[in-house]
């Protein structure tokens, strides 16, 4: 792993020297010499930086800087954690952004492996598909859940860019993707064509104003996912500040910080990915706006409840609703108050899952089965486990 990653910038690591005390940046790791990384041992969050964004659709030739952000995330001040961080430094441009994507890759598995939250700092989007490709072989099927304004699908057929690199993870072997999620997509970004290909592959997508008036419904989403990653731009322009964010529309600065704790809370997601970023110039509040969001997601991680075995009895309450020709099992943890619905293993089909599986949900879903209406991720769960 060490052989792709450079130091931190020599200006992030001057910053660091003039914080105060008890700051991050005089808490965490960093790797500052090259060849000479700090012990992972005890160490649960890594931060890393991706120099990449060539394959960006409007690549103008801006190299790719984080030290804005590193800078606003060290002057923070932790909360009460118990896990280790560690900056690893940056992976540089390789020859080409096939080459950077390899790379990328092959650090996050290597993280992953050692059961290390990587924290991704990225150019362009599609290195989503390295973040993605990198649980090859460590799990059976991958839940991807994208906070973004546009789906991002685009036509396998053609090469790779941050606008279409999820039909890859849909179309490459190995065959990992189970279900893809996207939060606070906005219609009039997306073409009738990609939204009417969401729907048929029983992916979710939910919209923008959906979330913004009810920002609780991300938590079951989360519950369910392995990677989460972040297109910057999903924030509104004037949060952010970026001169090339056009969009008036989108998440505000307590939004998404509340979205990101959702993602670290999640006891399952194990990778987070902020992308777009590292153009410069970006404001001082817009670099801070990212810190806060690693901050938040560091956060959520630190206060994460295990649900108890749903196999004791005793730990759990169930609950069986008829709706229609089906009987809904609902379990809702004694300890957690979460509530989970079943997704039935049936014999009868090849099944990507092997077993009955529980569906993270809400308690309005189970109210709405009370008045018999059939949850929508139950009912495109199990479209797609028999597909």
């Amino acid at each position: 792993m060490i052989e792709f990653l450079s130091p931190v910038s020599k200006k992030a690591l001057a910053h660091r020297e003039i914080l105060d005390l008890g700051t991050l940046g005089k808490q965490i790791e960093v790797h500052a010499k090259l060849g000479e990384l700090p012990n992972l041992k005890d160490v649960k969050f890594a931060i890393l930086g991706i120099k990449e964004n060539r394959a960006d659709v409007d690549f103008k030739g801006i190299e790719v800087c984080f030290d804005p952000y590193r800078k606003a995330l060290y002057s923070l001040y932790p909360g009460n954690w118990n896990h280790g961080i560690i900056d690893l430094g940056d992976i540089e441009k390789g020859a080409s952004a096939e080459d950077s994507r390899f790379a990328a890759k092959e650090v996050i598995a290597a993280l992953l492996n050692k059961n290390i939250i990587p924290i991704v700092l990225g150019g362009s989007q599609d290195l989503a598909y390295a973040q993605y490709r990198a649980y090859d072989g460590m799990a059976d099927m991958v839940n991807v859940v994208n906070i973004d304004s546009r789906f991002d699908l685009g036509n396998a057929d053609h090469p790779i860019s941050n606008k279409s690199y999820v039909g890859k993870m849909v179309v490459d072997k190995p065959y990992n993707l189970f279900n893809y999620s996207v939060i606070g997509y906005q219609s009039f970004f997306n073409a009738p064509q990609e939204i009417a290909l969401m729907d048929k592959l029983y992916f979710d997508a939910y919209r923008l104003g959906e979330i913004a008036a009810n920002i609780t419904q991300v938590e079951p989403v989360m519950r369910d996912a392995d990677m989460v990653t972040l297109d910057i731009t999903a924030i509104k322009s004037s949060e952010v500040s970026y001169r090339n964010s056009e969009s008036p529309n989108g998440f505000d600065g307590r939004e998404i910080c509340a979205i990101s704790r959702y993602a670290g809370i999640s006891n399952r997601t194990s990778s987070f990915g902020i992308f777009e970023i590292g153009r410069e110039p970006v404001s001082l509040s817009g670099a801070m706006l990212v810190g806060q969001i690693i901050w938040y997601f560091i956060e959520g991680a630190n206060f994460r409840i295990a649900d108890d075995d749903f196999e004791e009895a005793e730990l759990f309450t169930t609950f069986q609703v008829p709706v229609e020709d089906e009987v809904l099992i609902f379990k809702k943890s004694n300890k957690t108050e979460r509530w989970w619905i079943v997704l039935p293993f049936n014999a009868t089909v090849n099944n990507k899952l092997k077993r009955r599986t529980l569906l993270p949900c809400t308690y309005e879903e189970y109210l709405g089965a009370c008045n018999q209406e059939i949850p929508e991720r139950w009912m495109k769960a199990r479209h797609k486990n028999e597909v």
